[in-house]
């Protein structure tokens, strides 16, 4: 087998709320679910810390983190791409 296979990685889409970290940015990710008993839709988030090379994400953009291995204690995440920059007013 001479081919190489790629693990399938998780990704998620979120925005970048802290860049003032080196090398790290801490992603905020949300979710919608439905609650069981009422059905009533509430947005659940959780935080990840990602790893980004040379600064290329900033505060506010939109970027898509995908699973890699441990970095450091809390750090298993890298950003892929930069789907879209923040405005600026």
């Amino acid at each position: 087998m001479t081919e190489q296979i790629e693990k399938v990685r998780r990704a998620l889409v979120g925005r970048v709320v802290s860049d003032k970290m080196q090398n790290t940015v801490t992603v905020l990710v949300e979710r919608r679910v439905k609650h069981e008993l009422y059905g009533k839709v509430i947005t659940r988030s959780a935080k990840y810390h990602a790893h980004v090379e040379d600064g290329g994400a900033a505060a506010g953009d939109l970027v898509e983190i995908e699973e890699c291995r441990p970095i450091s204690k809390t750090k298993s995440w890298r950003v892929a791409k930069v789907l879209e920059k923040a405005r600026v007013i």
